[in-house]
């Protein structure tokens, strides 16, 4: 067969194949040429998801009719300045961006330049139809229609109006976060979905786009190393998603999907989460043009960086000191819902068989002990006298008294600065221990607070500082198939730097000699099990030492004080103590929260006092 051009208009449809797979995408090069041309306000309009209409109008610098017709063209472009394509400082360069959408839709590009005239032109799949005068104000505006109609084999890959919205929401969402002082608004279908005013701070943009409670649940990053600069917020470990499409990740201003940077967050956020959350992550990495290449590809939202180890020592090293210094905290407040399940119940009259055989005067009605009013002065007697009312506890079966275990309220309760978590009070259901600060109620689950301090003693443990372990009075030998012996006997050194102290014993079995003294009497064939499953589940492009983190994880559940466990006074505060001097201690291992804090004023609303 001999080699032949292909015509213009399947050049441009091939272009915009690599641009234009679906409405986000076309949206996404309207928008950022939109920031490019210096635009303060940008304003989109969808339809359908985008399927039948796309509208990007902006204020920025405009365009004269000729540059109009000009960018028309193919590999046409205001963003390169001069041949060097590395040192491209705006969103994009690509110059068929609009050429390849007009050659697939109907097109109508307006735009018009400070003191200028206004223009209009018409590109319906590739062919000019109209052109003339335009009424709007300085700025352009983009209205693509009904995209890949005349081109079916495409068309009938696009996805459900709804979830083409849903991608074209995303993609607005993270072109705003990458321009706090740019103002968007975004409506679908007549409704305003989305609107953020210019020049927020970066922190206030985030929280507006994401949730607006993460402001109060998140950790400010602010890093250097040379000229590489990382700034944004981070979730707190507890703060968590089921998915990972709430981490934005910016480089030099450009919002990418790059999985070196996925992998450095997840590096960071090891052992602070279960492998099934993500945090809430808004990530902006500035890094030299020469240090990173941005064309790798089409759509650029992949980047490829010179040095990628620093990039990802700085990203896992700085985030993880941001989470020591906050390791305490905690998402504080509990959910509404946890709420709103307290009820308010209305007061109701004293039940006879209860009260009435302790009244001062037990034939005597209501009305003439208290007055006109019998049911007010009855409650305010009850108020007064609650204690003389009550009937005597042998008046009562002592299998229906109510039990509880708690600490007289004579000990002052610490200053909040010193000691937020206060001072332990009782323990409810075995489980939860309760306890006064100086600001409101805390509560704390026991297992998960003294999992995660057990963790922490372990990891200084491989930190070089070796867990104290204790020997077993007769050596357990435990029987395994032979891969999982093999993974424990070259695991052997680093495990005994945790307090596991363990040797082969023939080709299935290994002799277990000591265990970490911290975990107390445990069941060694079921540590030894889950340590080999673990050291064989986890990513194999994990290293040991990475793998052993996790597996710390384990040993740690195994050693921790279980829910059911009753707790001594001196325990409970021995625990709150520790937890407020350990790093983390306000997550688990599993990133659930290991207390909550009940506010005075949220108990107050309770019962109505406020």
């Amino acid at each position: 067969m001999s080699i032949r051009r292909l015509p213009e208009t399947l050049v441009n449809r091939i272009a915009a194949g690599e641009v234009v797979e679906r409405p986000a995408a076309a949206l996404k090069e309207l928008v950022e040429n939109a920031i490019d041309a210096g635009a303060t306000r940008i304003a989109v309009r969808i339809a359908e998801g985008g399927i039948s209409r796309l509208e990007v109008e902006d204020d920025g610098c405009g365009m004269t009719p000729a540059d109009m017709a000009l960018a028309l063209e193919r590999h046409a472009t205001s963003k390169l300045p001069d041949d060097a394509i590395e040192d491209v400082t705006t969103l994009g360069f690509r110059g068929e961006a609009l050429p390849s959408i007009a050659s697939v839709a109907r097109l109508t590009l307006e735009s018009r330049v400070a003191g200028g005239e206004g223009w209009r032109l018409v590109v319906d799949n590739g062919v000019v139809v109209a052109e003339g005068p335009a009424a709007l104000a300085n700025g352009t505006r983009v209205v693509v229609e009904a995209l890949f109609a005349c081109v079916p084999a495409r068309r009938k890959f696009l996805r459900s109006a709804r979830s083409e919205y849903s991608a074209c929401l995303d993609v607005v969402r993270r072109l705003a976060m990458a321009r706090s002082d740019v103002g968007f608004t975004l409506e679908h279908d007549g409704r305003r979905v989305l609107d953020v005013q210019g020049e927020q701070d970066q922190l206030s943009r985030v929280a507006a786009l994401t949730q607006r409670d993460l402001a109060a649940n998140s950790i400010g990053v602010d890093l250097d190393r040379g000229d590489v600069h990382i700034g944004g917020v981070i979730s707190l470990p507890t703060y968590n998603r089921g998915i990972a499409d709430h981490q934005y990740l910016f480089v030099n201003g450009r919002p990418v999907k790059d999985r070196l940077l996925v992998g450095a967050l997840r590096g960071a956020y090891a052992d602070l989460l279960a492998r099934d959350r993500h945090p809430v992550v808004a990530l902006f990495l500035d890094v030299p043009g020469g240090e990173v290449d941005v064309n790798v590809h089409p759509a650029k939202t992949e980047v490829r960086f010179r040095d990628p180890q620093l990039i990802r020592g700085m990203i896992v090293g700085g985030l993880r000191r941001a989470l020591d210094e906050h390791g305490f905290r905690s998402v504080q407040r509990p959910a509404e819902a946890a709420l709103a399940a307290w009820q308010q119940e209305p007061l109701a009259p004293p039940a006879p068989t209860l009260f009435a055989a302790h009244l001062p005067y037990p034939h005597a009605p209501a009305t003439h002990l208290f007055g006109g009013d019998g049911v007010s002065a009855t409650q305010a007697l009850l108020r007064d006298r609650v204690i003389e009312f009550a009937p005597p506890r042998d008046a009562l079966p002592h299998d229906t008294l109510p039990m509880g275990r708690a600490e007289t309220a004579t000990a002052p309760v610490p200053q909040g600065d010193a000691h937020p978590l206060g001072i332990a009070r009782g323990q409810i259901a075995r489980t939860y221990i309760v306890a006064e600060a100086e600001d409101g109620l805390v509560i704390v689950d026991q297992h998960a607070a003294h999992e995660r301090l057990v963790l922490e003693q372990l990891r200084r443990g491989m930190s070089g500082q070796a867990v104290p372990s204790q020997g077993l009075l007769l050596p357990e030998v435990v029987e395994l198939d032979e891969p999982a012996c093999d993974r424990l006997e070259a695991a052997a050194a680093q495990l005994a730097a945790l307090g596991v102290e363990l040797e082969r014993f023939g080709p299935a079995a290994v002799m277990v000699r000591a265990t970490p003294a911290m975990l107390g009497a445990i069941d060694c064939r079921e540590l030894v099990t889950d340590i080999a499953d673990d050291l064989a589940g986890y990513d194999a492009a994990l290293g040991l030492n990475e793998k052993l983190e996790l597996v710390a994880a384990t040993m740690a559940c195994h050693g921790s004080v279980r829910a059911g466990r009753t707790l001594s006074v001196a325990e409970m505060n021995a625990l709150l103590r520790t937890m407020e001097v350990t790093p983390h201690s306000g997550q688990c291992n599993h990133g659930r929260p290991t207390w909550v804090k009940l506010a005075m004023d949220d108990v107050e609303r309770l019962f109505g006092r406020k």
